[in-house]
C-alpha cells in the first residue's frame, strides 16, 4: 500500500514537472510578446537595492538572464529548466554564466555564493523546504538569500490580469504569506531578516511610480501589494575561534574615568587592543591617557588625536586603525560599563548576530541615568528605525556597537550612499549595517549614571538633528 502511494506521489510531481517545465517553454519562445514589463522594472529596481554590484550571484529561475545582469555581479550564474529560456540568456548575456537544471535537483561545480536569488520562483515549484535546504550547500556564513513571491491578495486580480493579456499565464500557484516563508526558512536552517513589500500598482498607469515608491510602504496600503521581498541568512553552524579584538573608546573631557577603564577592561579574544581617540578637550584628557599608558605593556593601548569634531569622526578614526577581527564601542563615561563587553563578544564570535546593538531600556536605569524628555525621544526613534530598518531596534543611542572588521571595511567603502553627514557615530553604523543585510542583534545592559563631568549631548539641538536623519534615511532606505 505505501509503495502504491509512493509512486502515485512521484507519478503526480513529475506531471507538475513536465507541466511547468512546457509552460515555461512557451512563456520563454522567442517571439511571445512581452507582458509584465513595468513589474519587472519595480522588481529588477529592489533587488538592486540588496544585492550590491561586484559579488558572487546565483539566480534560480533566471529566465533570460536579465535580472542577474542588471546586479552586475562579479560571477554570476543561472539556472532554469526551460531549454528556450537558458538559450536566450547565454545570447544576450554571454559574459555571465547560465545551466539547464532544476532548481529543486540543484548539481552545481562552483564555489560558495554571496548572495542567492529566488525571484517569483516559490509559488510555482513543487516542495519550497526542498528548495531551501538544497541551498545550503552553496552557501557561506555571510551568504544572503534574496526572494521576492505574489501576495495571496492578488491571487484573484492576477487571474483576470492573465486573462487580459496583462500578464503571463501561469499554472496553479502555491499563495505563500510572510510566516509561510519564515516558517520554512526556520526548517531548511535559515532565519529571515527582514521583509518589505513592493508594487501597489503593477501597470504603467498615471500615478503609479508614487504609488509604488510610497504608498506600498505605508499601512494600511501595503497590505494590498503585489510581491513581498525577503531576507533570509543561513544559521551560523560553527562558532568563531577566539578572533581578535580592537575596543574604540571616544574620550572627550573625560579625564576622571580613564584609570578606571584601564582597570577594568576585559579580556576579550585571544588577541586584545584597546584604541583612545581623544578628541578636543578642555580638561586634561589627553595627557591623563597619555600617561597612563605608560603603565601598561606597549602595543596593546593606543592614543590618538582626533582631527575633527563629534564622537562619529572619532569612532571612525578608531575603526581605520584598528587591527581586530571584531570592532567594539565603549563610550569612555562609564555609563556601560566595561564588564558587559564579553556579553558583546560572546553573542558575535558565536553568530548570534552580525551587528550587535546594546539597549539600555529594558533594565531599570539608575537615577539621572537618562533624563524623562531623552527617554521620550529614545523610544519615539527606536519606533521611526524599526520601520526604517526592517529590523526591530529597540534603543539607537546605545554607545556600545559591535561589529566584525570585514563588514565595516566594506560599510566604509560604501558610506557614500549616506553621505558622512551623522555626528554621533551610531546611525552611520546602523543604517549601513541594514543596507548590508547584516543581522542586527540588541543586547540589553544596564544603563548607569556617569561620575565624571557632563553628557556631551545636547537634548533639544542633537534631537533635532535625529529628527532630520530619520526623514533623510527615509528617502535613502525605505522609498529609494
Amino acid at each position: 500500500m505505501l509503495h502504491n502511494y509512493v509512486m502515485r506521489e512521484n507519478l503526480v510531481k513529475e506531471s507538475f514537472k513536465s507541466t511547468r517545465t512546457a509552460h515555461w517553454e512557451s512563456v520563454h519562445s522567442v517571439n511571445r510578446r512581452v507582458t509584465g514589463w513595468y513589474y519587472h522594472r519595480w522588481i529588477n529596481r529592489a533587488y538592486r537595492f540588496a544585492v550590491p554590484p561586484g559579488h558572487r550571484i546565483l539566480e534560480l529561475g533566471c529566465g533570460k538572464g536579465n535580472l542577474l545582469a542588471a546586479l552586475q555581479p562579479a560571477y554570476g550564474l543561472g539556472i532554469d529548466f526551460s531549454p528556450s529560456a537558458i538559450a536566450l540568456a547565454r545570447t544576450r548575456h554571454p559574459h555571465l554564466h547560465f545551466q539547464l537544471m532544476d532548481a529543486e535537483s540543484l548539481e552545481i561545480d562552483t564555489a560558495l555564493f554571496d548572495f542567492i536569488l529566488l525571484s517569483d520562483l516559490v509559488n510555482d515549484v513543487w516542495d519550497v523546504q526542498q528548495l531551501l535546504t538544497g541551498l545550503r550547500a552553496y552557501c557561506h556564513d555571510s551568504t544572503r538569500i534574496v526572494m521576492n513571491c505574489y501576495s495571496r491578495l492578488w491571487q484573484s486580480p492576477m487571474q483576470l490580469a492573465r486573462k487580459a493579456g496583462l500578464a503571463n499565464p501561469l499554472l496553479l500557484q502555491n499563495w505563500l504569506t510572510v510566516p509561510d516563508i519564515r516558517n520554512l526558512f526556520s526548517l531548511s536552517g535559515f532565519e529571515v531578516l527582514k521583509h518589505w513589500s513592493e508594487v501597489l500598482i503593477p501597470l504603467s498607469l498615471p500615478g503609479a511610480d508614487i504609488a509604488n515608491r510610497f504608498l506600498a510602504k505605508i499601512v494600511p496600503f501595503r497590505w494590498f501589494s503585489l510581491t513581498n521581498f525577503i531576507v533570509g541568512r543561513p544559521i551560523p553552524k560553527n562558532k568563531y575561534k577566539d578572533p581578535s579584538c580592537s575596543v574604540i573608546i571616544a574620550a572627550r573631557n573625560e579625564e576622571g574615568h580613564i584609570r578606571e577603564l584601564l582597570r577594568r577592561i576585559p579580556e576579550l579574544g585571544a588577541d586584545m587592543e584597546v584604541i583612545f581617540v581623544e578628541g578636543n578637550s578642555t580638561d586634561n584628557t589627553y595627557s591623563e591617557i597619555e600617561t597612563a599608558l605608560r603603565e601598561h605593556p606597549p602595543g596593546r593601548y593606543r592614543l590618538l588625536k582626533q582631527h575633527g569634531k563629534g564622537k562619529g569622526d572619532a569612532v571612525r578614526a578608531g575603526f581605520a586603525a584598528a587591527r581586530g577581527d571584531i570592532l567594539m564601542i565603549l563610550d569612555a563615561d562609564m555609563t556601560v560599563l566595561p564588564e558587559d563587553l564579553p556579553r558583546f563578544y560572546h553573542a558575535i564570535a558565536t553568530g548570534k548576530g552580525e551587528f550587535i546593538n546594546g539597549v539600555r531600556l529594558v533594565y531599570p536605569m539608575e537615577e539621572k541615568a537618562m533624563r524623562f524628555f531623552n527617554i521620550i525621544g529614545n523610544k519615539f526613534f527606536a519606533s521611526a528605525f524599526t520601520w526604517l530598518l526592517g529590523q526591530p531596534i529597540r534603543d539607537t543611542l546605545c554607545g556600545t556597537k559591535v561589529m566584525w572588521r570585514k563588514d565595516y571595511l566594506q560599510l566604509s567603502a560604501n558610506r557614500n550612499y549616506f553621505g558622512d553627514f551623522d555626528p554621533f557615530g551610531d546611525f552611520d553604523l546602523l543604517f549601513g549595517a541594514a543596507k548590508m543585510n547584516l543581522k542586527i542583534t540588541e543586547l540589553p545592559i544596564r544603563y548607569h549614571s556617569r561620575q565624571y563631568g557632563e553628557t556631551n549631548i545636547s537634548r533639544w539641538r542633537h534631537g533635532w538633528i535625529l529628527l532630520m536623519m530619520v526623514i533623510f534615511a527615509a528617502k535613502r532606505i525605505k522609498f529609494f
